[in-house]
């Protein structure tokens, strides 16, 4: 069985948000048209708690952009963003949500950052992700979303690690670039590693 990851579709992640890709909001028509090809869709959510360590503002000194060290691993500093239960952590209006069939919530322990859908980045613990799959018998996965160089890259390098067929839809895709040519290498990574590019 096929099923479509929806990655971060987040007000944050688009226009107007905490941390807003360029064109995010271009990924909703893809995502609308893909839905309804999928028997199962599942979204990730970032869900992060107000003082989580990956936020610029919870260390002196730390400027967005910065890498710096988070409990033993390489970490780069955001702007707040996704807080549990804010606006910025919603789903961006017009995504066809009633044809999301599970959320799987990441990025919720304040000292690990999370940008796959599947573990979070020390891999210390696991999502419900891949059991949701596997229960459901899921050989072939469909990604797209935001950002192409953060949480889509690491969950679809994930998703081919644990055996699943992976394919990325680069046009429902949008990327933060934060240094210039970051969106094509984490494309070139992803089809390097096993991806088809759809």
């Amino acid at each position: 069985m096929n099923a479509l990851i929806l990655v971060d579709i987040q007000n944050d992640f688009v226009q107007g948000g905490a941390l807003a890709v360029k064109d995010g909001k271009r990924v909703l028509e893809v995502a609308n048209a893909q839905i309804p090809q999928f028997e199962l869709v599942v979204a990730t959510q970032d869900w992060h708690p107000p003082k989580h360590g990956s936020f610029a503002s919870q260390h002196a000194g730390v400027e967005v952009g910065d890498v710096f060290d988070l409990d033993g691993l390489a970490q780069t500093a955001w702007p707040d963003h996704c807080i549990q239960n804010t606006q910025g952590a919603e789903f961006v209006p017009g995504l066809n949500v009633e044809g999301i069939h599970e959320v799987v919530q990441k990025g919720t322990d304040p000292s690990v950052d999370s940008y796959s859908g599947f573990f979070d980045n020390g891999w210390r613990c696991e999502t419900r992700l891949r059991a949701l799959l596997e229960q459901r018998q899921v050989s072939h996965l469909f990604v797209m979303g935001l950002a192409t160089d953060y949480c889509v890259k690491f969950t679809v390098l994930d998703a081919l690690d644990l055996g699943f067929q992976t394919s990325l839809i680069e046009a429902g895709c949008r990327g933060v670039d934060l240094q210039p040519g970051d969106v094509e290498e984490a494309i070139e990574e992803m089809k390097q590693a096993g991806a088809a590019i759809v």
